[in-house]
């Protein structure tokens, strides 16, 4: 179905009071977040199943600057692989975006919404929550609240006998851990999907045996290969690194957003994170959010974490990020359409002639940072496909286009 078709809005899911039987999505249902429910799951999680708030504070919203260039959608670009070129307004739709935001020298100038999502609408962040939770690390790292040498063990010793134990907090930042753990969706017996049922909130069956929250899962997980050797992009970092945070700071992730960035960024809107069942925030994938709030994660980044003369995150946590990560450890990854690439900080760096880097999730979630361009596009899609590789083609030579667009005004 193309973008238009399965529009949630054009389908009537959970419409009327009761929907109709056959318009109605539980997240007991196996394919509650397969495509095309999924397209009206990604704004409704609160919905669906238990969450904890990011709360934006009592501060006054920061408004930005409103110059909107229609211009930008007649942009043309060829998409990687391709020898035909695409209009940019036509690679939204090819996307599946759900709402993008571009901002210019901290100004919008552009804006569109699509399906599920509109200006006041949260969206799930997916993989982006990694760079959230990844950045909260740098920032402990770069005060001192964090030693990124130390081995995961001498900060949460529950994780002493698990894969993670003789890890350093910076292998784990980085993801180059030696863990033997499949994030590949598309097999049913990855183990991407015993942890999941291990996050789940519900109740488990009677006869269920395995872990049953995000920390029991992380201490089951055992070693495969050596730290420091390969980049592997595996979730349960994410939630490792969570853990590590809320043991230093004695506030989960969801606490410690809201009160070093959300509640100080004049955010428009709280976020939230889903939980498990003891209310631990799902730190590698569980954040949704308002579009523009997203944006400005992405100004922020790009003004290195000053606002309105408020250093807000510290200006090293943000250079150690865009200097990048070991290339060769990314290199033997498999991202063939990302050559050149690293990952630090979870945070995905390009090592472009602009310097630009980006968080990325499932299904086409981004936040993209052109610092030559001075340029951040904030991006929520709902592309029936997990993997980044079916919208990079479209997205990244999208958005270097719209770069050289901004820079030649």
């Amino acid at each position: 179905m193309t973008a238009a078709e399965s529009d949630p809005v054009a389908l009537g899911w959970m419409v009327g009071a009761p929907p109709p039987a056959d318009k109605i999505i539980r997240f007991t249902d196996p394919d509650y977040f397969s495509f095309p429910k999924l397209r009206w799951t990604v704004c409704h999680f609160r919905q669906l199943m238990p969450t904890i708030g990011v709360g934006r504070g009592l501060g006054p919203l920061r408004f930005f600057e409103r110059r909107l260039d229609d211009s930008i959608d007649a942009l043309t670009f060829t998409p990687l692989g391709s020898d035909k070129p695409m209009r940019f307004s036509d690679s939204l739709a090819a996307n599946y975006t759900d709402g993008i935001a571009i901002l210019h020298d901290g100004k919008l100038i552009y804006e569109r919404y699509f399906g599920c999502l509109d200006d006041t609408g949260k969206h799930g962040a997916m993989s982006v929550t990694k760079s959230l939770t990844g950045l909260l690390g740098e920032m402990l790292v770069a005060e001192g609240g964090i030693d990124d040498k130390a081995k995961v063990a001498t900060l949460v010793p529950e994780l002493a006998q698990s894969a993670f134990g003789d890890a350093t907090v910076r292998q784990v930042l980085d993801m180059t851990t030696g863990l033997h753990y499949s994030e590949d969706y598309s097999d049913p017996d990855a183990d991407v999907w015993t942890y999941s049922a291990a996050g789940n909130p519900l109740p488990k069956p009677a006869d269920y045996t395995g872990p049953r929250t995000y920390f029991d899962y992380l201490k089951t997980v055992r070693k495969e290969g050596e730290h420091g050797a390969a980049f592997g992009y595996k979730t349960i970092n994410s939630d490792a690194l969570g853990w590590i945070i809320a043991r230093v700071t004695g506030k989960s992730v969801a606490t410690l957003l809201s009160e070093r960035i959300w509640s100080r960024m004049g955010a428009e809107q709280d976020a939230y994170y889903t939980v498990d069942s003891i209310g631990t925030p799902f730190a590698g994938g569980g954040l949704n959010a308002g579009l523009r709030d997203m944006a400005r994660i992405g100004q922020l980044m790009l003004d290195d974490g000053k606002q309105d003369g408020e250093q807000i995150i510290p200006a090293a946590a943000i250079a150690h990020i865009r200097a990048g990560g070991d290339k060769a450890a990314f290199a033997k990854g498999g991202y063939p359409l990302l050559k050149g690439w690293s990952y630090t900080g979870m945070w995905w760096i390009s090592h472009n002639p602009n310097g630009a880097f980006m968080a990325r999730g499932v299904h086409g979630q981004a936040i993209y940072v052109d610092p030559a361009a001075r340029m951040v596009i904030a991006r929520f899609a709902s592309n029936p496909q997990a993997s980044n590789a079916a919208n990079d083609p479209t997205s990244l030579p999208a958005y270097a286009a719209v770069a050289k667009y901004l820079m030649a005004k």
